[in-house]
């Protein structure tokens, strides 16, 4: 008598099991709670910041503003537009200085000077601007060589407040010793005191360096690009971004240069693991100085 056959095998790979969710705290939950809130309620969009740095600035914004839980902070700012301005500033905190790494700006002048003489006019993309520091480093460094008047610079950031700092171009006078050194290892070519006039414990920057500079709010997690642009400079963002949105920026970045356009990111930046780290040539290694490769 025959047997039956065996039923055929199957090809398909037995299943994997599902690996259990890692538990979030209460905290990692309400700070989840409230990124969402603030990007559905205010189109800030703060969700793919680094989780260290997300609570590290909204735990700072909860003793300032008396307030007992992250919990509680949501269901005010959802109610009232000048909490959430005044959480903004919490969690856009503006670190910067001129001449911030002169090593950084001397490669600039070395290295990158030379070639944008070569463009009849220049674009320049500040992003991240913050309340000007880099813009007015910037400036004062393409006057010196000679590129400024035909040089259009973009400054861009997400907190208005911080832009209209930039654009007042005033700055505390107990920092200027500092930014005076930064300057002159920056291979600046003359006096720093002859840009900027002192008065009443602040240090006004001569307003002609910034007279044609756009400044602008554009978030680099949500905006486009809106401009070609030979340079684009982005230095201390993305050490908050985590990796999707370290690779938007960059991808925002990497299309709006033109051929061969450099990136500058800062010391604590690098391209070389993310998804556009094959899009670009190193111009400057220790600098932190990209170029976009040729298509």
């Amino acid at each position: 008598m025959s047997q039956p056959a065996p039923p055929p095998s199957s090809s398909r790979p037995a299943p994997v099991p599902l690996q259990p969710l890692q538990p979030l705290s209460d905290t990692e939950i309400e700070l989840r709670l409230l990124m969402e809130a603030i990007y559905l309620k205010y189109s800030y969009d703060f969700r793919n910041y680094t989780a260290t740095s997300q609570k590290r600035r909204v735990l700072h914004a909860l003793d300032q503003l008396g307030l007992p839980s992250i919990s509680a902070l949501q269901e005010r700012v959802l109610r009232d537009p000048s909490l959430f301005g005044r959480l903004l500033q919490f969690l856009t905190i503006p670190v910067s200085e001129m001449f911030r790494d002169p090593a950084y700006f001397l490669a600039l002048r070395q290295h990158v000077v030379p070639i944008l003489h070569t463009y009849p006019s220049v674009k320049v993309w500040v992003a991240g601007c913050s309340t000007g520091e880099e813009v007015f480093s910037l400036a004062i460094l393409l006057r010196e060589e000679g590129l400024l008047g035909r040089t259009q610079i973009y400054a861009t950031d997400i907190n208005p407040a911080s832009l209209e700092k930039a654009r007042q171009g005033i700055f505390p006078l107990e920092a200027i010793r500092g930014y005076t050194a930064n300057y002159q290892r920056a291979g600046g070519r003359g006096e720093f005191s002859d840009y900027y006039t002192a008065a009443y414990e602040a240090a006004r920057f001569d307003p002609t360096l910034c007279a044609d500079v756009i400044f602008a709010d554009h978030s680099l997690a949500t905006d486009s690009v809106f401009a070609e642009t030979q340079l684009v400079s982005c230095r201390n963002v993305l050490i908050y971004f985590n990796r999707e949105l370290q690779d938007r920026a960059l991808g925002l970045f990497h299309e709006s240069l033109s051929h061969r356009g450099f990136l500058g990111l800062g010391s604590k930046e690098s391209i070389d693991f993310s998804g556009y780290s094959d899009r670009f040539d190193t111009h400057a290694r220790a600098e932190r100085i990209y170029r976009k490769k040729a298509a």
